[in-house]
């Protein structure tokens, strides 16, 4: 009978204990081999070392969960608990968003985490206003520009179909003189193959996962602009949290954010040497071409500013701080 009692007791406490772990799923964008992905996995994992296992994060890649366009929402209606998405993507909600990606305001790592610690404030207000939570930003290696032809000014562009992949690339190529059209980044090996697109502007990280010397022959790194990913966490489902365990989350999103960066410096050359290394030819811009995208980067700086009013003002006043 005493068996009996200890065997039950012990029974109720493990299944006290099995109740007691949380299990969250992750949407991420890109595939496994990614360090966005590597990334959103060491934190994942911080996360349950940190709390015992009482907060189980599922990273799923790849976007098998929820494509870029749909993460947002995903995670404010808590469709998933946390998600992972280009910062830019949603940029049509609000100028604030796609501020990284206009065109040479922040081309160097060190002038993108700059305007990052200025931005980073700001957006995390208006998603709390919306009941998400930033855990932490990471940036992409500087967008280059993919052809299949070598192209020396502007009117080599001109009505080249041109992947777009947020509003700020969007309008980047039309000003280009090419015709924007939107590939997620899964689909873009069967949109060159297929002729959807026959250029694009992206990062060697996005041009080592999509194998891009398979449909491209040239790349060159321009170093147009430097764009963030977030994760983002559904506010309700972090609050439900025990304190403990909320601030576990907090520092392992630190912790990645640091990391991202780092990574991030440390892939940029490597995957870009990567792609030279499987044939690509790989260089400067040249220098008519320069000229004219930093004249387009202006009109889009100004675009930017009128669209964002005294937010954006202050935000860039606080970048350009010494």
């Amino acid at each position: 009978m005493i068996k009996k009692m200890l065997f039950a007791a012990c029974a109720l406490a493990l299944a006290g204990t099995a109740q007691a772990a949380t299990n969250w799923n992750m949407s991420t964008e890109q595939p496994d081999g990614n360090f966005l992905t590597q990334n959103a996995r060491e934190f994942a994992a911080d996360i349950k070392k940190a709390t015992n296992g009482e907060l189980n994060i599922n990273v799923q890649s790849n976007s098998v969960l929820l494509k870029r366009p749909e993460v947002k929402r995903g995670v404010q209606q808590g469709v998933v608990q946390a998600g992972e998405m280009l910062v830019a993507a949603i940029g049509n909600e609000d100028p604030l968003f796609e501020v990284d990606s206009v065109p040479f305001l922040a081309s160097s790592f060190d002038q993108s985490e700059k305007l990052w610690k200025a931005t980073r404030p700001m957006l995390a207000e208006r998603l709390d206003k919306q009941g998400i939570v930033l855990v932490y930003g990471s940036p992409w290696p500087p967008q280059g520009i993919y052809t299949k032809q070598p192209v020396e000014q502007l009117s080599d562009l001109q009505g080249v179909r041109f992947r777009a992949y947020s509003p700020a690339t969007s309008r980047l190529a039309t000003l280009m003189g090419a015709v924007p059209t939107t590939v997620q980044t899964p689909e873009v090996p069967q949109a060159f193959s297929t002729g959807v697109i026959d250029a694009m502007l992206t990062s060697p990280a996005t041009g080592v996962d999509s194998q891009a010397w398979d449909y491209v022959k040239y790349y060159y790194d321009a170093q147009v602009f430097i764009p963030q990913s977030f994760v983002i966490i559904n506010k309700r489902a972090f609050q439900r949290l025990p304190e403990v365990v909320q601030k576990a989350v907090l520092e392992a999103g630190q912790r990645a954010e640091e990391r991202g960066w780092a990574m991030s410096r440390e892939q940029t050359s490597k995957l870009t040497q990567t792609m030279a290394d499987k044939g690509m030819v790989v260089g400067k811009l040249p220098e008519k071409l320069a000229g004219e995208l930093h004249k387009i980067g202006d009109t889009m700086t100004q675009e930017w500013l009128a669209k964002s009013g005294a937010d954006g003002q202050k935000l860039l006043d606080t970048y350009r701080q010494p």
